[in-house]
Formats: C-alpha cells, sequence, structure tokens
C-alpha cells in the first residue's frame, strides 16, 4: 500500500541568477476533481522564499513534487565525481557538499559550485569550456534519466549548464534546497516513503503533459484552453483561467492534478530498476518507469 496523501504540490523551479524569478510557480490539488490553484497568484517567487514555504507551510499530508534533478549521475562511474578524492558517497552527502561551497551565495545560488577549481572539470560550462571529465556527447546520465527516454522524454545531463532546455544549475540549486529541508520533509526515495510527515519527490512536467495526452514535443501548453484540455484528460476541472498563459503556470497546474492521481499508483514508487544503492546516490524521477 501506499500513503495517502491529503494536498499534491507542484513546484516548476528556477536556476536562474537573481532573487525572484518569472520561471517559479506553485500550484496545489487536494483530492476530488477540483482544479489545481496557483499559490499566491502573481507573485514572482525568490527560491527563499519557496523554502520557507516548503520549511513552515507543509502539512503533514503533503506530496511535493518539483521539477529538477535531485542529485547527479552516479552509477556510471562509481562515483559523483570519479578521480576526485572528496566524491561525496550519498546524495545528501552532496547536497551538503553543494551547500556548504556555495555557502557565501545568496538566493541558493550555485555559480561558486560550478566555477570551482577542481569540480569544473566535469561540468559543461558556457563560453564554449567543457570539462575534461565532463564525458563528451551529451554528459552523463541517471538511470532514472534513462527510463525518461524509454518513456520518450529527451532528458539533458544536470552536468550541462548550456542552452535554453539545460537543467543542470536549477537542479544544483534544488539541492541546496533540499539540503536545507532535512528534519521538515523527507525526499523519496532517498529517504524510502516515509509513514509520516511531508514528502518530497523529483518530477518531470513533460511526464504529467503526456498522462494529459500531450506529446513530449507539445509538453508546453501556453493558453488557458489548452490547459484545460489537459485538466479534463486528468479527470480535474477546468483552471477558470482564460487567455494566454505562461508556461510555467500551466506545467504547475497540470503537474499537480497528475500528481492527484499518480500518488495512488503503487508501482510508480517502486520502480524495478530503483535499487537501494540507486535509491541514497541518484535518487528518482517520480513517474519514470
Amino acid at each position: 500500500m501506499t500513503r495517502r496523501f491529503g494536498q499534491f504540490i507542484a513546484i516548476d523551479w528556477s536556476g536562474a541568477a537573481g532573487e525572484r524569478h518569472k520561471g517559479i510557480a506553485l500550484a496545489r490539488a487536494v483530492p476530488g476533481r477540483g482544479a489545481p490553484q496557483i499559490v499566491r497568484p502573481g507573485h514572482r517567487w525568490s527560491r527563499m522564499e519557496v523554502l520557507t514555504f516548503l520549511q513552515e507551510e507543509l502539512p503533514d499530508d503533503a506530496l511535493v513534487g518539483m521539477d529538477l534533478g535531485i542529485s547527479l549521475p552516479f552509477a556510471d562511474r562509481g562515483a559523483f565525481f570519479p578521480g576526485w578524492p572528496q566524491s561525496p558517497a550519498s546524495a545528501r552527502e552532496l547536497w551538503a557538499l553543494i551547500d556548504a561551497i556555495c555557502a557565501t551565495e545568496p538566493h541558493l545560488g550555485v555559480t561558486t559550485m560550478v566555477d570551482h577549481p577542481e569540480l569544473a572539470a566535469y561540468f559543461r560550462r558556457h563560453g564554449g569550456r567543457e570539462g575534461c571529465r565532463f564525458g563528451g556527447g551529451q554528459g552523463r546520465f541517471r538511470m532514472t534519466e534513462a527510463a525518461q527516454r524509454r518513456m520518450g522524454c529527451k532528458p539533458y545531463s544536470n552536468f550541462n549548464l548550456v542552452g535554453a532546455a539545460q537543467v543542470g544549475k536549477s537542479s544544483l540549486s534544488g539541492m541546496r534546497l533540499l539540503h536545507h529541508l532535512k528534519g521538515k520533509a523527507g525526499v523519496w526515495p532517498v529517504d524510502g516513503l516515509p509513514d509520516h510527515g511531508p514528502v518530497v519527490c523529483e518530477i518531470y512536467t513533460t511526464i504529467a503533459a503526456m498522462a494529459a495526452g500531450r506529446t513530449p514535443s507539445r509538453s508546453k501548453m501556453r493558453s488557458a484552453a489548452e490547459l484545460d484540455e489537459a485538466l479534463e484528460a486528468l479527470g480535474s476541472a477546468p483552471s477558470g483561467l482564460a487567455g494566454p498563459l505562461d508556461d510555467h503556470t500551466c506545467d504547475a497546474i497540470v503537474t499537480s492534478a497528475w500528481l492527484r492521481n499518480a500518488a495512488h499508483d503503487a508501482k510508480l514508487w517502486r520502480p524495478c530498476e530503483l535499487s537501494s544503492e540507486i535509491a541514497s546516490t541518484e535518487g528518482w524521477t517520480f513517474g519514470a518507469f
């Protein structure tokens, strides 16, 4: 049996520089058919505000999906940073390392991490700066990203920091947030699926869009009409919104409606390739199988 959740919160996240970001959106769904609601409509969130929200406003029965990678590849090389003697042995140790390196950066920034004199070698950065340990090609991938590919998605390596679709910086900043959530919420599957208290998991909004009838190449929605069509496919009432919308709002609303459905699917909590070692090092994307 899986846990019974009473709130389903989806967070479209951003790793962009600065304090406040139009790319951050939060939506909340509750059991039933009601349309998910945007949390603080019209508000431009900062990453620190999201952290405070998660620390102070989550009920014990909340499931929170965050659109970011909760870890870096490990299984392919037996280490996050192969060849570096201080490479951490678990996801939680990785989060602590990133936060310690970036401790003086405001807004959960991660520039210090990607410019680190030894760790920069593992990243592909702007200006054609591909580190000698990046791995070539598209870079290194986690086991869960291989599962995403089998579903038709096109994930990017979390070591890639270049391009409009890159998720590296948002993932690294998210790992700082997860480090600060220790004691406030469990993180699946790193902490298993705790019996009590709020749970945070990694999501990929494309998976939610596909469940709503979209293709991976058409996963982004930018109008109330597209949004309501997706909500209907997920068994939800229409949004009550009108006209053009930004894709971050649509992603958050659709994904919270999908979480409400998917959270009760036992097989999604037990992917066949999710070993205890993978769970503790690389983590997993909820919904990938």
